[in-house]
C-alpha cells in the first residue's frame, strides 16, 4: 500500500493507494476538518456516524480502518473511505465545499490512473517533486534509477513467492549489511532519521552502493533459482 498526503484548501488529507483493490482511501477525520474547519473533527465524525445509524444508512458499517501517521508521528488505526463511500458521505456533511472537494477528489483519481496507464507520469512527477525539496538533478536521476532496480528485484521476490513485511525486510536488511554493515534501523538511526525515507537520505554515493547490491541480489536469484525463504537469504 502506498501512503501520501494530498492537500485540499490548505489542508493536509492523508491518502493510501491499495494496489490490491486499485483504490484510493481517505482518513475521514481529515475530511471532515477539510470541509467543516472543525477543531474537534473526530468528534464530528463520531456524531455523525451515530445519526448515519439512526437512519439506517449502513455506510458507517461499511467504513474501513487503516494504520495512518498521526499529528504527533505515530502510527494509529483510522476510520477510511473509499472514493465511492467518500463521494456518499459528502452528502451527510453540509458545506459549502462539498462540490470543490468532489471535484479534487476526482482529480485525485485521475491522477492515478493516468500513472497507471502512461508510468512516464510518475516518474514526472517525482522528479517535479523532488526538485521541489532542493534535490540536485544528478541526485534526482540516481535516486529514480535506484527505483526502478528497487522495483525490479521486489517484482522478482514476488514471482519467488515472498510476502511484503516481514520477508523483504529481513532480505532489504541483509542487503544493506553487505555495503553498509548496518541494518535499515541501525542505519536510520545512524543518520538521525526518525519517519524520514532512508533513500531520500542517502548521499549518491550510497544510493549507487545500494543499487549494485540490489543488482546484483537480483540477477543471484535469477540464476539460482531459490525455491524458498531460508534460500533467499543465504
Amino acid at each position: 500500500m502506498k501512503k501520501e498526503i494530498k492537500i485540499f484548501d490548505e489542508k493536509q488529507v492523508r491518502t493510501l493507494w491499495d494496489e490490491d483493490t486499485e483504490e484510493w482511501y481517505f482518513s475521514i477525520i481529515d475530511v471532515v476538518e477539510a470541509l467543516t474547519d472543525t477543531d474537534r473533527p473526530r468528534k464530528y465524525w463520531n456524531d455523525l456516524k451515530k445519526k448515519l445509524q439512526k437512519e439506517g444508512s449502513e455506510l458507517s458499517e461499511n467504513i474501513g480502518q487503516f494504520k495512518m501517521v498521526a499529528s504527533d508521528g505515530k502510527k494509529r488505526i483510522t476510520d477510511v473511505a473509499s472514493t465511492d463511500q467518500l463521494f456518499r458521505l459528502i452528502q451527510s456533511i453540509p458545506s459549502h465545499k462539498a462540490e470543490p472537494f468532489k471535484l479534487w477528489i476526482a482529480q485525485v483519481a485521475k491522477e492515478r490512473l493516468d500513472q497507471m496507464q502512461d508510468p512516464e507520469l510518475s516518474i514526472e512527477q517525482a522528479m517535479m517533486d523532488y526538485k521541489r525539496l532542493g534535490y540536485s538533478d544528478n541526485w534526482i536521476n540516481q535516486r529514480l534509477k535506484s527505483i526502478e532496480i528497487r522495483k525490479d528485484l521486489t517484482d522478482e521476490w514476488k514471482s519467488r513467492g515472498l510476502q511484503e513485511g516481514v520477508q523483504f525486510a529481513t532480505l532489504t536488511d541483509i542487503i544493506y549489511k553487505t555495503w553498509a554493515d548496518k541494518t535499515a534501523k541501525e542505519y536510520k538511526q545512524f543518520k538521525g532519521l526518525k519517519k524520514e525515507n532512508l533513500r531520500d537520505n542517502m548521499t549518491n554515493t550510497e544510493l549507487v552502493l545500494n543499487m549494485l547490491a540490489e543488482l546484483s541480489t537480483k540477477r543471484i536469484s535469477e540464476t539460482t533459482n531459490p525455491e524458498e525463504f531460508d534460500n533467499m537469504q543465504k
